[in-house]
C-alpha cells in the first residue's frame, strides 16, 4: 500500500512529531494547523506527513464524491455503497496515521511522486 522510506535517525524526531503526523491523516484540520503555525512547518517530519496527508484526504474525497454521483446516478441502493466506501477509506487513513506515528517516512502511490514534482515534499 505505502512504500516506505529510509527513517532518518531518532533523535530528529519526536514523539511531538510522532502524535502530530499521525493525527494529521485522519483528521486534515491538523494538517493545515501544521502548515500554519510556524514551529510545526519547520520539522521536517510533520512537515513532510502534513503536506502528504493533506493531499491524500483532498484525493480520497474526490474518489468518494465521483464514486458517490456515479452509484447514486445507476441506482440508490447501490448509492449507500458510497457509505461504506467512504468508511473504507477512511480506516485506510488510519493505516497511514499508525505508521507516521511509528517514526516511518512513507510513500503514498502516485500522490507523493506528485507532491515531489511540485517540490512541495
Amino acid at each position: 500500500m505505502a512504500e516506505e522510506l529510509p527513517v532518518p535517525p531518532a533523535d530528529d524526531i519526536t514523539d511531538q512529531d510522532k502524535l502530530m503526523a499521525a493525527l494529521a491523516y485522519p483528521i486534515p484540520l491538523v494538517a493545515i494547523i501544521m502548515l500554519l503555525v510556524e514551529e510545526m512547518k519547520e520539522r521536517p517530519f510533520q512537515r513532510y506527513h502534513a503536506v502528504q496527508a493533506l493531499a491524500a484526504n483532498v484525493v480520497l474525497w474526490i474518489v468518494i464524491t465521483i464514486v458517490g454521483c456515479v452509484l447514486g446516478v445507476l441506482s440508490a441502493l447501490v448509492g449507500g455503497l458510497c457509505g461504506i466506501s467512504a468508511s473504507l477509506l477512511w480506516f485506510v487513513t488510519l493505516y497511514w496515521a499508525y505508521e507516521s506515528y511509528h517514526g516511518k517516512y512513507f510513500e503514498i502511490p502516485v500522490i507523493t511522486d506528485f507532491l515531489k514534482g511540485q517540490n512541495w515534499l
